[in-house]
């Protein structure tokens, strides 16, 4: 069983910075991709950013130019660094991996539990 464990979510002011992490509780083999979603209070859950063991990126549109994921694959971690951070930022941001079964090709996805992150205006 796959176990992801987020770090990082606090309390800032607009404006500011805050680093997520997100670790793994094992060396995961077949990554698709690793990357975090964020679910504010009363909305869905949506996509924030996502990276490839490739590097291949890919973002939101509320977060590009501000957001910068990234990865360590030895580590099977990533990492998400908000910069110019707004209020309409705050939600739970959960991490997340997709991987694919070397035999069988089966895809299958875990969830963090989730890390605050609050942006007061």
């Amino acid at each position: 069983q796959v176990q992801l464990v987020e770090s990082g979510g606090d309390l800032v002011q607009a404006g500011g910075s805050l680093r997520l992490s997100c670790a793994a509780s094992k060396i995961l083999t077949g990554i698709i991709t690793m990357g975090w979603y964020r679910q504010a209070p009363g909305k869905q859950r949506e996509l924030v950013a996502t990276i490839t063991p490739s590097g291949d990126t890919n973002y939101a549109n509320s977060v590009k130019g501000r957001f910068t994921i990234s990865g360590d694959n030895a580590k099977s971690a990533v990492y998400l660094q908000m910069n110019s951070l707004k209020p309409e930022d705050t939600a739970v941001y959960y991490c997340t991996v997709v991987l694919q079964a070397t035999i069988s090709g089966r895809r299958s996805d875990y969830w963090g539990q989730g890390t605050p992150v609050t942006v007061s205006s």
